[in-house]
């Protein structure tokens, strides 16, 4: 009499509700996990390219009302005008009021630098969204596969001694398709880490941008001169309204 056929299907049609539960759970996290990848991918795209823009247009401005005027049309969608956005409505209301509030208190320094870090803190928090289940993905997937591995060794190995055939085809088989539940785990997890270490690279390295650009921008609202773009000591003025 021929082996039945063996496989995912006849792993799965044996499988107890603890298999089948852990089975479902991996590919609930597979799922979610690439759900997860493709739409931060494309956020984080769309978001470069408009900070790239933004940022090429505020170098490029001759007047801060231009920069201003860019933010009224088109928002600020994206972390660099977020920042200028802030700042800006930050100066002209401290020299507006004078500090007269407790949350204005301090020189206008003072105050721009509390609004740039609460930004810059805002911003942060935003591109760090949804790497905690990349993390949890990856780091539990293989031990939920390993766990499904040895509940199928283990139910696989009570069949064989239950019904008392103990040979190598019979025991192999089972065995063999318990390892699927390893495999699976490991596919789940292996996208789910390397999507984490590149989003946070993404996210270290557009930080470290803004950072750079705060100072400049700090720089620019508080002594009227901004620091060139091209990272040398040779500063010029942006000459107009402020």
């Amino acid at each position: 009499m021929s082996n039945p056929p063996l496989g995912v299907a006849h792993f799965l049609n044996n499988a107890d509700t603890l298999g089948k539960t852990l089975f479902v759970v991996l590919i609930l996290m597979s799922l979610t996990t690439w759900y997860f990848i493709v739409t931060k991918s494309i956020t984080l795209l769309r978001m470069r390219r408009a900070s790239g823009k933004f940022v090429d247009l505020f170098w490029n401005a001759s007047t801060l009302d231009e920069v201003r005027n860019e933010i009224n049309t088109h928002g600020a969608s994206e972390p660099f005008s977020h920042l200028t956005s802030h700042a800006l409505f930050a100066r002209d209301n401290h020299q507006r009021v004078g500090g007269a509030k407790l949350g204005e208190a301090g020189s206008l320094g003072d105050f721009l630098t509390r609004s740039m870090r609460k930004v810059i803190d805002e911003e942060t928090a935003h591109l760090e969204n949804g790497l905690t289940l990349l993390a949890t993905v990856g780091s539990t997937a293989p031990f939920v596969g390993l766990l499904g591995t040895v509940w199928g060794v283990y139910g696989a190995l009570v069949s064989i001694g239950m019904s008392g055939a103990g040979t190598l085809d019979k025991v192999a088989g089972p065995v063999g398709e318990a390892l699927v539940m390893t495999g699976l785990g490991l596919a789940v997890a292996l996208p789910a880490v390397v999507a984490y270490n590149s989003f946070t690279r993404y996210n270290r390295l557009t930080l470290a941008g803004l950072d750079a650009f705060a100072h400049d921008l700090f720089s620019y609202l508080t002594t009227g001169i901004q620091v060139a773009h091209d990272g040398n000591s040779k500063v010029h003025a942006l000459h107009g309204a402020a």
